[in-house]
């Protein structure tokens, strides 16, 4: 008789069986994980505390003084917009106003203070609930907690969002994005794209692919003028592409994003747009950039300083004006235009050639392929596809070849530490490493994420559909 195969994602023969005992009961109920995943957020967060008030290296994120900040200027009854490098939506600052709170006393102060820290941390482990939900579509439950433990567990999301990275939110946006599109609940799911989208622009990427997974067949609808006896004219096929379902979600998402949208800009003017939407076109952010864009960014940023130093000098000292020759503006340079080859592939071609296959890993290599060609990219952009990681890996040649998943996974942070190696230098020690070191280091991370990439598109391109 033939031995059945192993579920995806179970222990490997090879385990004891006191430790498969164990880590089976662990994942059997939720209770364990969940609560393993809020005591590893509650000893970052306390560890957080201790190290801001005894270490010069703050482990709070500057961008949460930033929101911090915003909400300070919005409990005044100002705009968050006068906080200087405040580049997100109001709601965000909103969400934070308990921040702006002062008691008197420390201890209520600091537990106010990090409010913002513990809103972040729970949609930790609301975007892992998410994923949990859209993952048993297809496994059992334990096997599911499993694949979520990746998100859950894992230090690095962990640290991010204690320190104070909203991008935890963001993960709950998508992933009720996406579990509201495969259970078919449209309207819901257009409100969730309109807002995610407001709240930050980059999940607009996932708006082709999931138009292009909602075919008749799968929403249960047929469109107007087809007959599934007759071979349909091309005619047909466009008017075929116009389901109520897509309709649907055209709508739903574009009202909520110019509902949302048409608030802000009444409430706070022209900042709004500026600094949430159109200073994304020009920025030049070069600091904790692991792009191969940097150094171009940081000459952009130099010459632009240059350039406004030079306009508030004396017009009767032409030494230093002349002395120094200015590239072009940023607005014109090539970072300028970095977009192209980004959208290229997360908005048109990914979408076109995996979604139809499995929506849930066709988003993980959108999202990817959105980050590693970014002319900014962060730590924190990497949970923008950690959280999706785990719909794809049961399917992924990673897990089936565990020597190609341990060579992929050192190789990422073997990259990441060599440029986080130069960037110490340049940015701590002040040691001029832009040439060859910080260039050459995110040239490295880069073709290491493309090589993945790779590898995530061949997956979902040659493996069976996935049934969501």
């Amino acid at each position: 008789m033939t031995k059945p195969a192993e579920p995806v994602g179970m222990p490997s023969p090879s385990a004891t069986p006191t430790s498969t005992s164990l880590l089976g009961s662990f994942f059997s109920r939720p209770t364990p994980v969940y609560l393993s995943a809020a005591f590893l957020r509650l000893i970052f967060l306390l560890y957080g505390l201790w190290q801001d008030a005894n270490s010069p290296v703050k482990y709070t994120d500057i961008d949460y003084l930033v929101f911090t900040d915003a909400s300070r200027f919005v409990a005044r009854g100002q705009s968050p917009y006068e906080r200087e490098t405040y580049r997100y939506t109001p709601i965000l600052a909103w969400l934070l106003l308990p921040t702006a709170q002062t008691t008197g006393n420390r201890l209520i102060d600091a537990v106010l203070f990090s409010s913002g820290k513990v809103i972040f941390a729970a949609a930790d482990l609301v975007a892992g609930w998410l994923l949990e939900r859209v993952l048993t579509r297809s496994m059992n439950g334990a096997s599911a907690r499993k694949y979520a433990a990746i998100w859950l567990l894992n230090p690095m999301v962990a640290t991010i969002s204690t320190r104070g990275s909203s991008e935890g939110l963001l993960g709950v946006l998508v992933m009720a994005l996406l579990s509201a599109v495969v259970a078919r609940r449209i309207t819901l799911a257009g409100l969730l794209l309109g807002f995610s989208v407001h709240f930050k622009i980059y999940p607009f990427i996932y708006a082709p692919a999931i138009v292009w997974w909602m075919d008749a067949d799968r929403i249960k609808t047929t469109a107007p003028g087809s007959k599934p006896s007759e071979e349909p004219s091309l005619f047909k096929k466009l008017l075929a592409f116009v389901t109520p379902a897509r309709l649907q979600l055209a709508i739903t998402s574009l009202a909520a994003f110019l509902v949302l949208n048409l608030s802000m800009y009444t409430i706070y003017g022209f900042p709004f747009l500026q600094h949430t939407y159109l200073h994304h076109v020009t920025r030049i952010d070069h600091r904790h950039n692991f792009s191969p864009y940097n150094t171009q960014l940081y000459l952009a940023s130099a010459a632009t300083a240059a350039a406004a130093a030079a306009a508030a000098a004396d017009s009767s000292q032409p030494p230093f004006s002349s002395a120094i020759s200015l590239p072009p503006s940023p607005s014109l340079g090539i970072e300028s235009i970095a977009f192209l080859p980004q959208l290229a592939l997360s908005f048109v071609l990914i979408p076109l050639a995996l979604a139809k296959r499995d929506l849930p890993s066709a988003m993980l290599a959108q999202t990817f392929a959105f980050v590693t060609f970014n002319k900014v990219c962060t730590s924190q952009y990497f949970l923008w596809y950690m959280v999706l990681l785990p719909l794809y890996l049961p399917r992924s040649s990673f897990l089936r070849d565990k020597r190609l998943g341990v060579a992929a996974l050192a190789l990422w942070i073997v990259a990441q530490g060599a440029w986080l190696q130069q960037g110490y230098e340049l940015e701590f020690l002040g040691r001029s490493a832009f040439l060859p070191g910080l260039w050459l280091a995110s040239l490295g991370f880069f073709l290491v994420n493309c090589w993945i990439l790779g590898i995530v598109i061949s997956d979902v391109g040659r493996g069976p559909k996935a049934v969501v």
